[in-house]
């Protein structure tokens, strides 16, 4: 795993890993959204053929972050899972199993419909958005943030735009921060990118090969 970038924002020391995550470290918090589990055995369940390992990466890349950062709790800024119920969530089940010690906290997302009984036996507490942590707040959609508080959101999968020479793009993922609110990268393997536009005033942060880069 490659380190993780420093960013001094507001005060606080954040770490912005290459996994799409985030590590805030006066809070001893792990951030990060949208993984989306079971989506690809949603698409598998529908017979759409993706891919069964794609689960299995995001959790290793998971298990590898919690055990580099050794954060107090993990939080997710919603869709932590994609659906309703499928043979990947005992997938996770077992997962939460190794790391029974971690405290997760969930802010719930559009997508986090499983039912309440499944996250009490899997230690997940949830919690609806906003959550105000200090001078801040976690949100699922940008849309929910409350106004004067910064607020650190997902849900809209954000990618920017590289053009070279010749009309070539690349699309990648990346951390945004604006004016009012932090857009985290999607961490799901299996999401897609919604396209950006930052203004000169906003800090874009791409996420290209693990490593983290910040667009002058």
């Amino acid at each position: 795993m490659q380190a993780p970038l420093l960013f001094p924002f507001r005060n606080q020391r954040l770490w912005l890993s290459g996994q799409r995550a985030l590590f805030w470290e006066e809070q001893r918090i792990l951030l990060l959204s949208d993984l989306h589990l079971g989506k690809s055995g949603h698409f598998r369940k529908e017979g759409i053929a993706v891919p069964g390992a794609v689960m299995k990466q995001d959790m290793h890349r998971l298990l590898a972050l919690l055990q580099f950062f050794r954060p107090e709790q993990l939080v997710v800024v919603g869709d932590f899972f994609h659906s309703r119920a499928n043979i990947e969530l005992e997938l996770f089940r077992r997962w939460r199993a190794d790391i029974a010690g971690q405290r997760i906290v969930l802010v719930r997302g559009n997508h986090d419909i499983l039912p309440a009984d499944w996250y009490r036996e899997n230690e997940i507490e949830v919690v609806e958005e906003p959550l105000r942590i200090g001078d801040f707040c976690l949100a699922h959609d940008p849309a929910d943030a409350p106004p004067g508080v910064y607020t650190f959101c997902g849900h809209l999968h954000p990618g920017y735009v590289l053009n070279g020479i010749a009309r070539q793009s690349l699309r990648l993922p990346c951390f945004y921060f604006g004016k009012d609110y932090c857009i985290l990268p999607a961490f799901g393997g299996f999401t897609g990118l919604a396209t950006i536009r930052p203004q000169k005033s906003e800090t874009v942060f791409i996420i290209a090969e693990g490593s983290v880069m910040k667009v002058s």
